[in-house]
């Protein structure tokens, strides 16, 4: 028992020195981090940096610590970090004070993340090299992605911010000043900036306002932010919320976007955008996970106004873009760009003199009707796209009768295909089912078009004898061609065109016209204009290397037959057809001949033939000399026009096109 009494004694005596140890120990541990210099590290920091990055960090001021676990927080003022030799500025960091906490369960795994950071007066310098160096890694050679400080959140006090990257074309300083009371701990104020520089080569000038607390890492809390800002010649303003700054993981803003071309977005987004007329749009723009949306937008292009929903998902091989677009009133101008019609070419077109009989035609690129802009195809392998557009009613030339539009565009491999392509036209239909294939240099086109129950009368709204006409126009257009721009395509082109008129009405004033009968046309004038019974209309025309030929080119009536021949050079934009007139009815005084159309695509010449009509007269000029009354006697019309072979004409222009493997040995030439 005394044997057992006495152990218990020692241990107990052992425990009160064990205890006393360590509550001295703790007593000195407070003492020394109470009076403890933290200034007496910086020598330590400094080297233990230097040997580390190779770069040199100097604090000029004093250091402090308040020490808690696991998230100790220091303070540090009047910091410099150098940059790297290849950087252009001396300093990445020079910096008046800064407050942070550090994570210690991080730094165990040899994580270097701060929680919190507050910059007082920073002066920054970011700058990624052409070989791919970032000044913000910390290895020695700066291309190590986990050799870098992680920090979640940042609360800035005035300060300097620029970044540079050669390759992008990227170049920005910015300047950042608080707005409101900031104290540690608190998010009351706001910060104010504003930027300048280039963005992929592009003029950049922002200026807005955010919250106090960058978010750098958390993907949860979103980020206030309002900014104006233009970017060559396009202008964003954008208000709302951005939740992971460094890693974006959700977008909501109301976004404003203004600009000259919607193509102009393309470095800026990487998204193909069609060519258009200077634009406007104002919508929601939402971003989570791989989509982007902007939904429920407003505004307008050219003279146009559109409306819809466009999203674009980045998870796939390359970007898809799916939407649906709605247009009120579209204005056929401003389609122009998107199939690369130069501005102002058709004006220039009208201005050219017609040319005379004979006289080779030469057009000034600038002059020309059919759209030679080359198509961007460089771009069509950057993304897919299905995209849907209905345009309600067209603003367009008085003598154009469109009247909407519906249109099915789809961009898969780099093949963009229109189908449909649907234009109400004439009381009628244009449908249209196009394909360019992008995968080819040059484009590798096709287009079948199908013209159903166009009304005669509306076809030419600018005529008013065209008004009492009745019939339907029904057709098809079947094409080939090669080429980067539409000007191109057609003057390679191969297939066949026909159009077809089975009965209806025509003004027969109209028709006497055309046919010079002037006893007919006299009459009708006097007892007012009286329809005639249309037999048949047909023009057929294969189409080789870029010139329609006329295989068959008829308009016959119960009065008169109306041939035509001859073609038209799509590569030239000229024309060059005869029309002869065949009245079936005898008239006293008639100055029939042929009709020749000549000149250009946007400038047609239409001439009698002055050779027949010379002859006509000549001979009424000497038998007047001889009796007045056989003066008349050339010019009366003993009406030996015959009815034409409707069914076989319209026959061979129903007949499909035939299929090639070639699309023709026109090649390409620059304007």
């Amino acid at each position: 028992m005394k044997s057992n009494g006495q152990s218990f004694m020692v241990l107990r005596r052992l425990l009160k020195w064990v205890g006393g140890f360590l509550l001295v120990t703790i007593v000195l541990i407070v003492l020394i981090i109470a009076f403890f210099n933290w200034n007496w590290l910086r020598g330590p920091i400094e080297r233990m940096t230097t040997e580390k990055t190779g770069r040199q960090l100097v604090i000029n001021g004093d250091l402090s610590a308040h020490l808690a676990w696991p998230r100790p927080s220091f303070r540090a003022e009047r910091i410099t970090f150098a940059n790297p030799p290849w950087a252009k500025e001396k300093q990445m960091v020079a910096v008046e004070g800064v407050e942070f906490t550090i994570d210690l369960s991080e730094l165990l795994m040899k994580n270097v993340v701060l929680p919190e950071v507050r910059l007082e007066r920073p002066v920054v310098f970011l700058e990624q090299s052409a070989d791919g160096r970032k000044n913000w890694l910390l290895d020695r050679d700066q291309k190590d992605e986990d050799s870098r400080i992680q920090i979640d959140h940042i609360l800035l006090d005035n300060g300097r911010f620029s970044y540079d990257d050669p390759v992008k074309m990227i170049s920005i300083q910015s300047e950042i000043s608080t707005q409101g009371e900031q104290k540690a701990g608190t998010a009351k104020a706001s910060i104010v900036f504003s930027a300048k520089g280039q963005y992929q080569g592009l003029p950049l000038a922002a200026h807005g306002t955010g919250g106090p607390v960058l978010a750098l890492r958390d993907e949860t809390m979103p980020y206030p932010l309002k900014i104006d800002a233009t970017i060559g010649n396009t202008a964003a303003q954008a208000d709302g919320t951005i939740t992971g700054l460094t890693k974006i993981s959700a977008i909501d803003l109301n976004l404003v976007l203004r600009g000259d071309s919607l193509a102009d977005l393309f470095p800026l987004i990487g998204i193909v955008l069609p060519e258009t007329p200077a634009y406007s749009t104002k919508g929601r723009l939402m971003h989570s996970e791989h989509k982007w949306r902007y939904e429920n937008f407003g505004g307008k292009t050219g003279k146009s106004d559109i409306a819809g929903t466009l999203q674009v998902d980045t998870g796939g091989k390359r970007p898809f873009m799916q939407g649906e677009l709605v247009s009120k009133l579209l204005d056929l101008a401003d389609l122009g760009p998107l199939i690369g019609a130069r501005q102002g070419s058709l004006a220039e077109a009208a201005k050219q003199p017609a040319p005379s009989s004979g006289q080779t035609t030469i057009i000034s690129a600038k002059a020309r009707v059919l759209p030679d802009e080359p198509f961007n195809t460089d771009r069509w392998s950057t993304m897919d796209a299905d995209v849907k557009l209905r345009a309600k009613s067209i603003r367009r030339a008085k003598a154009l009768p469109i009247e909407d539009l519906v249109v099915h565009l789809k961009l898969r491999d780099s093949v963009l295909t229109l189908n449909p392509l649907n234009f109400g036209l004439a009381g009628g239909d244009l449908i249209a089912v196009v394909s360019l294939d992008g995968q080819k240099d040059p484009i590798r086109a096709h287009a079948k078009v199908q013209a159903k129950k166009l009304l005669l009368g509306k076809l030419f709204p600018t005529v008013d004898l065209s008004k009492s006409s009745i019939g339907q126009i029904n057709g098809a257009f079947d094409l080939t061609g090669e080429g980067n721009s539409v000007a191109h395509m057609l003057a390679t082109s191969n297939g066949k065109l026909g159009l077809v008129i089975a009965g209806g009405e025509i003004s027969n004033e109209m028709v006497e016209i055309i046919g010079l009968d002037l006893w007919e046309w006299l009459r009708f004038k006097m007892k007012g204009d009286q329809p005639t019974q249309i037999r048949c209309g047909v023009a057929d025309f294969g189409v080789k290397n870029g010139v329609m030929a006329a295989n068959a080119l008829v308009l016959d009536t119960v009065d008169t037959n109306i041939g035509g021949a001859g073609t038209i050079d799509f590569g030239k934009e000229t024309l060059d057809l005869t029309l002869n007139p065949q009245p079936k009815d005898k008239s006293p005084v008639s100055l029939r001949g042929l009709i020749h159309i000549r000149g250009t695509l946007a400038n047609p010449d239409v001439q009698l033939d002055k050779v027949k009509l010379a002859e006509r007269g000549l001979g009424a000029i000497l038998l007047g000399i001889v009796n007045p009354l056989l003066a008349l006697i050339p010019l009366i019309e003993t009406g030996p026009g015959l009815d034409s072979d409707c069914g076989r004409l319209i026959q061979k222009a129903q007949e499909p096109a035939p299929h090639k493997t070639a699309v023709g040995s026109r090649r390409e030439s620059k304007p």
